[in-house]
């Protein structure tokens, strides 16, 4: 049986697949989502010089999430170093590293047929621009986030209906369209800038965890509570695998550097 921490050392290096070994009882893990010069890499603390986000991966999670992003099939190597005194694993060559294992991650294909009224496609830079950097300095939420969101949940079709009733480009339920406002669910500007809200709000509540966001988002609150996590329900794993998709694909649109794995 290994250790907590080196089960989470294995945790970190095989993220998004599907059973990793842990010990002890049931609890919730801190993995560190750290981009450098484009290169992204995962690690049990902060990475100095990298720009890291602490994620929350629960040992009886159902599915493990996917924290690299859409990156097709790559191998890589977990390290072994110290740091402040304690062994920390990175999936980046420090200086003072040693290898710890070698993985092979297969993260989610851009280009699949998923749930939501809006399809898998190439990015549409056009559509309600101006709203969309509006929001986005508005609320500090990224644009192409932004447009993911409005890309997977309408295709931006300002007057979009949902089986369920979520309403307009951002398709908000009515509830929430009303805790932040809205008076026509159907206005562009006012959907976007609501659902710009509610996103600020999710990411706050997860510390920028933006899988849990998105889990939040497609199935509520209370759901990603009573889960500990993202549900199981396929509908919300397959959202969160669109939209993960969809901000890479707007992100490059925009002039931003595709992210790749370190080595």
């Amino acid at each position: 049986m290994k250790t907590p921490h080196k089960a989470l050392a294995w945790r970190v290096a095989a993220a998004t697949l599907a059973a990793l070994l842990a010990a002890g009882s049931a609890q919730a893990r801190t993995v560190y989502r750290c981009v450098r010069d484009g290169t992204v890499s995962l690690a049990t603390a902060p990475e100095p010089g990298s720009k890291c986000e602490a994620r929350q991966i629960d040992d009886n999670a159902v599915q493990t999430p996917n924290l690299w992003g859409n990156m097709g099939v790559f191998s890589g190597t977990l390290y072994e170093r110290e740091q402040d005194g304690r062994l920390v694993y990175s999936t980046r060559n420090l200086p003072g590293s040693r290898v710890y294992l070698k993985f092979t991650v297969q993260t989610p294909p851009g280009e699949q047929a998923h749930v939501g009224l809006g399809k898998i496609g190439k990015p549409r830079l056009d559509q309600h621009a101006k709203l969309f950097k509006a929001a986005a300095k508005a609320t500090g939420v990224e644009d192409a986030w932004l447009r993911a969101i409005a890309h997977a949940e309408s295709g931006f079709v300002a007057t979009a209906v949902s089986p369920k009733g979520a309403q307009g480009v951002m398709q908000l339920m009515p509830e929430v369209a009303k805790e932040y406002g809205v008076t026509d669910p159907f206005s562009p500007q006012q959907s976007i800038n609501a659902g710009a809200r509610h996103m600020k709000l999710l990411l706050k509540r997860y510390r920028n965890d933006r899988i849990l966001a998105a889990a939040a988002y497609n199935a509520g609150i209370g759901t990603v509570t009573r889960y500990k996590g993202v549900p199981p329900y396929a509908e919300t794993q397959a959202y969160i695998e669109k939209l993960q998709a969809l901000y890479a694909s707007y992100r490059e649109a925009m002039g931003f550097k595709q992210e790749r794995p370190a080595q």
